[in-house]
């Protein structure tokens, strides 16, 4: 027994000793990233041989050694010092000042927020609408052949699998928060400012600003997130960081401290949008356990309670690891969701459900350009306090959420073509985010213009934690609607949290697919924090300024890896056309010295010979003077006459007298 055990230390030192021998080698092949560069090779991204690339095989220390001759600089503990400690310590002072400080906090917040809006909402507006062109543009044009991975790299997951996890990570706990609060509050008492006031029109326009919200326009950020992190983790080989995707524009510069500054406005960004999940998942299942009745009333000690029994779950789900219980996880949290729509489908008013899921549609698609453009120019205080309460605020945590999502789903792409891609990401969780609102915000506006029993009396708000249980409380097994939208808000709590603590530690350890578990641990614990203390320093309105605050910086960030993106892939096209090119002229000039050589004398040989022996030379050249041709006819005693070498034809061989 003790052979045995000793046999295989000795074999794991073995394979140790030659994984940290092939990882000092790779590092000693590679410059050092603090050499300077010239400004015309800016984007001379470093074409990585196979072994210096990320594989899924290598072991921790080889990565670690990869990552180190890729230009990461790791230290202790495996993390990335120049990232985990600033990130850390803004964190934890912010959490703390919030905590220690709520009033003022609140009030800063909100000041910001009103700034951002007032200031930059027209900007905010604008690159969004960016974000669309410039994914469709990609995924329609030469570049969508593309592969994110090697050219015969097949998916990692199929179809249906990967849908389900791209609609998990990108929508997962804010759609049950809003799918019904959200069309309602635009149907009845917050309709946007200079729509009509008939009250069928605007039923339509809640639907189609709700699908604005939920469906092309966040999906564009992932997906020009997504597709940047993809193409260089998957088909350049680059660690799991947001600074690789701007290798194409910075070049050497995403080793030093530019990259480190982007990876710290990614690490900020995805934690706020995390902690304003995980505040607005609280408020929704404290509202749920009022409904149910486990809960007399909610305030912040229950909402804390709930952060820090969900936050252990999470944490002890980290501890454990993830893996493939991430993708079950993932299709189960979505096979629930998708019984629990269908549920209300035919429980409620299926008709009525069925013909405004067209309607809206097309109200959607005859207001798209409006809605997408309208800065409240002309609506005056009114619109740009609606705008920054509903779209601005929508925009910012998507922005926020994005680095998180878009490192998760490029993850999960491996082996789809860019055109894949786009076209996954940007229309089939839109259609999947439609429906869900169409139904559960659709009955929501049912109830409440067509019965007697509206959801929302006159002269009231909507409570959307709370809109979700009120519909269902009216429906048949109201009850048990209730404990399943509970549990499908609770493990989106959960999956948001593991994956966010791992995306975050991932970006504060290098690239690193296998972080340390006690970073994990230590960022599931901060995003927990964070949650309490924008909760503690004014509730939802904190939330919502947070996540704009945060998604101000990182926007500047997408727009430079659209412009990266572009000329990485243009640069790649450009070499495919000219290898493709090479390749053709080779082949074609092969192709004609075989026929050449097998097929001459049949084709041309004896028009050639005839040509070449009968042909009489007439240059001015051969014309000789009397003399000369004297001495040639009467050659010198003694002296050899050289006898002119026979002229070969083309063919090859002498011709035959």
């Amino acid at each position: 027994m003790s052979f045995g055990a000793s046999t295989t230390d000795s074999e794991n030192r073995s394979e140790s000793a030659q994984d940290e021998a092939e990882a000092a080698a790779i590092a000693e092949r590679t410059p050092s990233p603090e050499g300077s560069q010239d400004e015309e090779t800016v984007y001379a991204a470093e074409e990585l041989s196979e072994a210096e690339q990320l594989q899924d095989t290598d072991s921790d220390v080889r990565i670690v050694g990869k990552l180190r001759a890729q230009g990461v600089r790791l230290g202790s503990g495996n993390i990335a010092p120049r990232v985990f400690w600033p990130a850390l310590s803004v964190i934890v002072l912010i959490a703390a000042v919030a905590m220690i400080f709520p009033d003022p906090t609140g009030r800063a917040l909100q000041a910001i927020n009103d700034w951002i809006v007032s200031t930059f909402g027209w900007y905010y507006m604008l690159v969004i609408a960016g974000f669309i062109v410039f994914s469709v543009f990609i995924g329609l044009s030469r570049f969508g052949t593309i592969k994110l991975g090697n050219d015969d790299d097949k998916p990692e997951f199929s179809w249906l699998t990967w849908f389900c996890m791209l609609f998990a990570a990108g929508m997962g706990i804010g759609l049950v928060f809003y799918g019904v609060g959200e069309p309602l509050s635009y149907a009845s008492f917050d309709p946007k400012p200079g729509w009509s006031a008939d009250p069928s029109e605007q039923a339509g326009l809640a639907m189609a600003q709700s699908f604005v919200h939920w469906g092309l326009h966040p999906w564009s950020i992932y997906a020009v997130i997504g597709l940047g992190i993809a193409y260089a983790i998957h088909r350049r080989g680059r660690p799991i960081s947001i600074r690789w995707a701007l290798e194409p524009l910075f070049g050497k510069a995403v080793k030093g401290w530019v990259g480190d500054l982007i990876d710290i406005l990614a690490i900020f960004g995805t934690l706020f949008g995390i902690a304003t999940s995980l505040g607005l998942g609280v408020q929704q299942i404290a509202a749920g356990m009022r409904a149910i009745g486990i809960v007399e009333t909610v305030d912040i000690t229950v909402l804390i309670v709930l952060i820090v029994v969900i936050t252990f779950i999470a944490l002890g789900s980290v501890v454990s690891g993830v893996g493939k219980g991430m993708k079950w996880l993932s299709n189960i949290n979505l096979s629930l969701a998708a019984v629990f729509m269908i549920t209300i489908l035919v429980m409620g008013p299926t008709l009525f459900l069925l013909r405004n899921f067209v309607e809206s549609l097309g109200v959607y698609l005859a207001n798209l350009m409006n809605m997408t453009f309208d800065t409240a120019a002309l609506t005056g205080a009114e619109g740009q306090d609606w705008n920054s309460t509903w779209t601005l605020f929508y925009w910012g945590w998507w922005i926020a959420w994005a680095p998180f999502v878009g490192v998760f789903i490029a993850r999960v792409s491996r082996g789809r073509t860019i055109r894949e891609f786009v076209i996954g990401v940007l229309l089939v969780p839109t259609a999947m985010g439609m429906l869900w609102l169409s139904v559960l915000g659709g009955t929501a506006i049912h109830r409440q213009l067509f019965t007697d029993d509206p959801l929302v009396p006159a002269g009231e708000s909507v409570s959307s934690d709370a809109a979700l249980f009120d519909l269902v409380s009216g429906l048949p097994m109201g009850g048990i609607l209730s404990v399943a939208a509970i549990i499908l808000v609770a493990i989106f709590f959960v999956t948001s949290s593991d994956s966010g603590s791992l995306v975050i530690d991932m970006l504060a350890s290098g690239g690193h697919p296998n972080p340390p578990t006690w970073s994990r641990v230590l960022w599931g614990t901060l995003e927990g924090l964070i949650a309490i203390a924008l909760l503690w320093s004014g509730g939802l309105e904190a939330l919502q300024a947070a996540s704009l605050a945060t998604a101000l910086p990182f926007s500047v960030v997408l727009v430079l890896m659209c412009l990266a993106l572009f000329r990485a892939l243009r640069e790649e096209m450009r070499i495919r056309n000219a290898a493709e090119r090479e390749a053709r002229i080779r082949a074609g000039l092969q192709l004609v010295r075989s026929h050449i050589k097998s097929n001459f004398d049949e084709d041309w040989g004896e028009e050639i010979d005839t040509r070449v022996d009968n042909r009489i030379d007439y240059r001015l050249t051969a014309t000789k003077s009397p003399l000369l041709n004297r001495r040639e006819a009467h050659p010198k005693q003694g002296t050899a006459q050289r006898e002119p070498a026979k002229r070969l034809p083309q063919s090859g061989r002498p011709r035959q007298e």
